[in-house]
């Protein structure tokens, strides 16, 4: 088995600040960068702190920036760096710092407590919901989201202007709410909620300029700002600017 030494920089510090601290530590062939972290840990840093469980890109845990990229730390092998590059890991920039590599995400919580839930339709008990897998294919590739939030990192609407976090979901959230509007059960315009309008006056939905800079990131591989993103500016837009929808609100009074 090849190994080598390798040159890191790894951001160490707190919320009241810190700095890169470099290191030579050993890589053997086929390893992550998390194994690399897990090894600083045991042999030159043992109070390093990163968020990890899994180890296999499904829980999302262990989001992280390597050379600038916000990546999963376990789904970045050490083969895609050449063996004379420092490689840099530090902390998801768009989020506060709680100590070394691990963030404070809760914003991204409270994002999703803001989205109003799947209304059921009335009179089907939930054993007895049915679906057309033609009508579902559309909505069910953004379950297969992780919530590593990489794209809510990247978005540059929530990593470069903290005063637009108030009123911007960012892009998991309003991937969520375009996967409800396509949902074919959601009933949530006959309970009062019309989910473009709130994706557009209450979740910042006009805020995004669909530079694809999430869909890059997303190790899901999730079409978000082609499949979610757009499709629900239009849908939006034809609701409040289209004057044959305006005046069909009108006339079947289905607006106030």
């Amino acid at each position: 088995m090849s190994s080598y030494t390798a040159a890191f920089r790894v951001w160490r510090g707190d919320a009241d600040g810190g700095a890169l601290e470099d290191f030579r530590v050993e890589v053997n062939e086929g390893e992550v960068v998390l194994d690399i972290i897990h090894r600083l840990q045991a042999t030159q840093a043992s109070d390093l702190a990163v968020r990890w469980n899994c180890k296999a890109g499904k829980c999302g845990s262990c989001s992280a920036e390597i050379n600038g990229r916000p990546r999963l730390l376990c789904m970045t092998r050490m083969s895609v760096f050449s063996r004379e590059e420092t490689i840099t890991v530090t902390p998801l920039r768009a989020f506060p710092v709680v100590r070394d590599l691990v963030t404070d995400v809760s914003f991204n919580y409270a994002k999703a407590q803001e989205v109003p839930a799947f209304v059921p339709p009335p009179g089907v008990a939930a054993g007895d919901y049915r679906m057309q897998q033609i009508d579902v294919e559309r909505p069910q590739e953004f379950r297969k989201c992780i919530e590593c939030f990489l794209c809510q990192d990247t978005c540059h609407v929530v990593r470069d202007h903290e005063e637009n976090k108030a009123s911007f979901a960012g892009p998991r959230f309003l991937m969520r709410i375009a996967e409800l509007d396509m949902h074919p059960l959601d009933a949530a315009a006959g309970a009062g909620v019309d989910r473009k309008k709130t994706a557009q006056d209450e979740h910042g939905l006009g805020y995004c300029n669909i530079t694809k800079c999430c869909t890059e990131v997303c190790p899901e591989n999730i079409k978000i700002t082609d499949n979610a993103l757009i499709p629900l500016k239009e849908r939006a837009a034809d609701r409040k600017y289209d004057p044959l929808v305006w005046l069909g609100d009108k006339i079947f009074r289905r607006t106030e």
